[in-house]
């Protein structure tokens, strides 16, 4: 099929995004028999926009068809990611094609060395597994447990979403073993963070307080947050005192963004203080962090009400950021 073609087929195809499913649902299901992969592709995203339920077997079978000769018949796993992401908002509840999907790897040339280009596709797969019904538990949790272990750091995240997802204390423990191990990209780390306090509560609390001490600026800051967006009892006057504490400008900056995601009328209040009587540079870090809650009204306000008088500098950056 002439490269043109293939354009003229992913047009024709937009239109039954609107079309009657009388008429639309042939239509795709021919589509997903096509042999180009972008083809199939934008069907299935399309049968998953509309909920095309009936569609489900025919996504299957192209599916498992495209994990033959890989490489070949979808390069870059369009294919294969559009059909397993439809899958996963339809709530396909058998694991099989899932678990194929977490397990594949689908070398390709590219400038240099062949490169891997599954990853998303195994990410994908893993955050649908914890909804499937019919996989044991260990079954998953071994797949999981590999997958913290990728190169790919993209798929380490998905990792730590699913075991959150999974739930349990052997999902915490993991998680909990995970962090004292550490990762090399601050983005795990905060998914794993969030996902302890979403587990263990005020359990995770002092681990996380650990990393606050922690030399790694990014990691600490990552901590921080996922503290305050945790909204715990303890965690306002956690982040306080390691303010106090804190040397750091960027990471003073990042705890008090932490004690506005923590939504407290002290924590508010603390921040107002900030701005009504702390240095220049103080104040407006405080003014950022409050710019979380500029859609209310109240501390619109208040925060309107503690800049004035403070300076033009303070005036204008509050005008600016609300």
């Amino acid at each position: 099929m002439a490269v043109r073609r293939v354009e003229e087929e992913l047009d024709h195809l937009t239109r039954f995004r609107d079309a009657e499913p009388a008429e639309a649902v042939p239509a795709l299901r021919k589509a997903l028999g096509d042999r180009v992969n972008l083809v199939v592709a934008k069907a299935a995203r399309i049968a998953g926009e509309r909920q095309f339920r009936e569609l489900i077997p025919d996504l299957l079978h192209a599916f498992d068809r495209l994990f033959e000769k890989a490489a070949e018949r979808d390069p870059q796993c369009w294919a294969k990611n559009a059909i397993a992401t439809v899958l996963k908002t339809m709530a396909h509840g058998e694991a099989a094609p899932f678990l194929r999907g977490m397990r594949h790897i689908q070398m390709e040339a590219s400038f240099g060395k062949p490169v891997d280009t599954a990853e998303t596709l195994r990410g994908i797969c893993l955050l649908a597994l914890p909804a499937c019904s019919d996989v044991t538990r260990e079954e998953a949790m071994r797949g999981f447990v590999d997958a913290l272990a990728e190169r790919a750091h993209t798929i380490r995240v998905e990792a730590v979403r699913a075991l959150r997802e999974m739930g349990g204390f052997e999902a915490a423990l993991v998680l909990r073993l995970k962090a004292r191990l550490g990762d090399e990209e601050p983005e795990v780390m905060g998914q794993i963070f969030d996902a302890l306090l979403g587990l263990e509560g005020e359990a995770a609390v002092p681990v996380l307080e650990e990393f606050l001490q922690k030399p790694d600026g990014a990691v600490r800051e990552e901590a921080a947050l996922a503290l305050g967006s945790s909204r715990l009892p303890r965690a306002f006057e956690l982040l306080r005192e390691s303010y106090t504490k804190a040397r750091d400008p960027q990471f003073r900056e990042a705890l008090l963004r932490a004690v506005s995601l923590t939504r407290e009328e002290r924590a508010i209040e603390w921040l107002l203080s900030f701005v009504r009587a702390s240095r220049k540079q103080e104040a407006i870090d405080a003014l950022h962090a409050l710019a979380l809650h500029r859609g209310s009204e109240e501390i619109r306000r208040a925060v309107a009400s503690a800049t004035h008088g403070r300076g033009d500098e303070l005036e204008a950056e509050y005008r600016k950021l609300f």
